[in-house]
């Protein structure tokens, strides 16, 4: 069993309703599942959509992280995402941002998640569940979360 840690987005089609259905997925393979609270947040990208509903669960799978992936693009793909263009809107997102202590790096994962130590709506919901956790780099989450203890990020939930 691996301890992982998923970051949830969607900022289209009822993004709430968007992160439930998905928290429900998860859960239905998951075990000791946890969610953070819901948090609401201005796009990365290009500022012509939505704004985003975040969140950050975590879990233990015995599946592998190619494994793990694949679930999880099946459960955007049943939630109506469509890639319309790089950090643009969409129905459902769920990238793996930490997968155990494992490092990992192919054509289709990396983990940890590129570039997760510059995200708001990942250090802050990520911290809520997991304020000991020190990432595979040997970085303390708690480092992390200080660049953004005062985010602009609304709690939903």
């Amino acid at each position: 069993m691996e301890t992982v840690y998923i970051a949830l987005g969607s900022n289209l089609d009822n993004p709430l309703e968007q992160l439930k259905q998905a928290v429900s997925s998860l859960e239905s393979f998951a075990k000791n599942f946890t969610v953070s609270r819901f948090y609401g947040s201005k796009p990365l990208g290009p500022q012509d959509q939505p704004d985003y509903v975040n969140a950050v669960a975590k879990f233990e799978t015995e599946l592998t992280a190619c494994e793990l992936l694949d679930k999880l693009q099946g459960i955007e793909n049943q939630q109506g995402r469509v890639r319309l263009r790089r950090w643009g809107e969409r129905t459902l997102d769920l990238d793996i941002l930490l997968y155990g202590n494992q490092q990992i790096q192919t054509e289709r994962l990396t983990i940890p998640h590129y570039d997760m130590h510059n995200r708001e709506f990942v250090i802050v919901p990520l911290y809520e569940i997991a304020p000991d956790l020190v990432l595979p780099t040997g970085v303390a989450l708690a480092e992390l979360y200080l660049q953004f203890a005062s985010h602009q990020m609304v709690k939903l939930s």
